[in-house]
């Protein structure tokens, strides 16, 4: 195990990262969010109206813990619990509260004791079709297609102070609005579109009331394992 070559797209020119800071109801809670895609990274740095910074980071992962969501031990139900401690959802029917229950309280894994969390990152549009699973809207086979749309990518959060002593700075690069905003915008749409099609769809398929009928566990055999290769 060596270094890890990371980016951050921001605003912002960060150097030193605090460790403590930032949103707790980001996809993995409270962490510094990175990617090893340096491309995604300049779409995630811009704003319609602003250009940004990506910053460029070496991490050095020897004696790091790492939870890989990628690497075949985990399904998307185990994400999904994990986004849905963390984001914020509306819960506006009984259904929907019962979802998120009986998904945290049986597929979340012991995420918070590892330094660095690797997974599927969740912007909005991704956040909405999670939205729609635990409100019965999706089936779970649709859930897993709709989160390969868009190609938005692995994201690295740095969740512990070690992790944060273990970064360097290396230095960082303006991006331009006019060149990666265009991207960000029609990677999102393409998203979206490719959602709408699968919600055209009808399937078999099994849904959320099925998995709560049937008290689906973490190693139920129909659950698809590495959703995210």
């Amino acid at each position: 195990m060596g270094e890890l070559l990371l980016y951050h797209g921001s605003k912002n020119i960060i150097q030193k990262p605090q460790f403590g800071t930032g949103n707790i109801h980001n996809d993995y809670g409270l962490a510094f969010y990175c990617t090893e895609n340096v491309e995604l990274a300049r779409e995630w740095a811009c704003t319609e109206d602003s250009d940004g910074f990506v910053n460029s980071y070496s991490l050095d992962i020897a004696s790091l813990t790492e939870l890989n969501l990628c690497d075949g031990s985990y399904h998307i139900l185990n994400w999904l619990a994990i986004l849905l401690e963390n984001r914020i959802f509306r819960v506006n029917s009984d259904l929907k509260s019962m979802s998120k229950d009986y998904i945290c309280s049986n597929f979340m894994p012991d995420y918070k004791k590892y330094d660095i969390i690797r997974g599927y990152r969740a912007d909005d549009s991704y956040f909405s079709f999670a939205n729609a699973f635990i409100n019965n809207q999706l089936s779970l086979q649709q859930l897993q297609k709709a989160m390969m749309l868009g190609d938005l990518g692995e994201q690295i959060a740095l969740r512990s102070e070690k992790a944060f002593r273990s970064l360097r700075f290396t230095g960082s690069d303006i991006v331009d609005k006019e060149i990666y905003y265009p991207k960000k915008a029609r990677r999102d749409q393409r998203a979206r579109e490719g959602y709408k099609a699968e919600r055209s769809l009808v399937y078999d398929g099994i849904y959320i009331i099925d998995i709560l009928r049937e008290k689906w566990g973490n190693e139920d055999e129909r659950l698809q394992r590495n959703l995210f290769r």
